[in-house]
């Protein structure tokens, strides 16, 4: 185990202060784009629509995306803000005796693309989550959807990776730290749950 030293711990002040502010200039510069900030109401909208009509939101990812993904879709399917009735959303990586079984005898690429086969209707939502935008188990996931007629929204960073070229809606971060991306997903993720709440079930 690493001792850290008095002099480590002095100066975690400065680094400390440094790291939020990098995290605040993020958000900063989602403020500013006002196209960014026009997908993100264009996504609540849509999303608002397909539980209107009955459908469901799913979602997936990896890693912390995994860990963003279940943390939205109990937003939606507990409740935000208002006292209210269920929503239809959920997290496809949480059945863990699934996830090995297919993880083991298909391949870690498939095991999106199959449950969303069993799961995903037309008419539904799946928010891909994915920091580089180039995840094969994410990729293969927003195909499946799109086979279904399923609308498909990609939260990246960046330049949006290979998702960019096949899911119909792209919400990139405006940077290309990783742990940033995550913090923004999350803010970002939280402003869909709560127009989406509203909306539904009003003020």
């Amino acid at each position: 185990m690493r001792i850290v030293a008095d002099y480590d711990l002095k100066n975690m002040n400065p680094r400390i202060k440094e790291l939020i502010s990098e995290s605040i200039a993020v958000k900063q510069l989602i403020l500013q784009d006002e196209a960014l900030l026009q997908k993100v109401e264009d996504v609540a909208k849509l999303t608002t629509a397909a539980l209107k009509n009955d459908g469901k939101v799913l979602f997936c990812g990896n890693g912390g995306s995994a860990s963003d993904a279940q943390h939205l879709a109990a937003e939606l399917s507990g409740r935000f803000y208002l006292d209210r009735e269920p929503l239809f959303a959920e997290a496809l990586h949480v059945n863990t005796s699934y996830l090995t079984a297919v993880a083991n005898d298909y391949s870690y690429d498939e095991i999106y693309s199959r449950l969303i086969r069993g799961k995903g209707r037309k008419g539904d939502v799946l928010f891909a989550l994915s920091t580089s935008g180039n995840s094969a188990n994410v990729i293969r996931g927003v195909e499946e959807a799109a086979k279904i007629g399923m609308t498909t929204i990609a939260l990246t960073s960046g330049s949006g990776g290979k998702l960019k070229a096949i899911a119909d809606h792209l919400i990139a971060i405006p940077t290309k730290d990783t742990m940033r991306t995550q913090e923004a997903h999350i803010m970002l993720g939280h402003l869909i749950c709560e127009l989406v709440e509203t909306a539904i079930f009003g003020e």
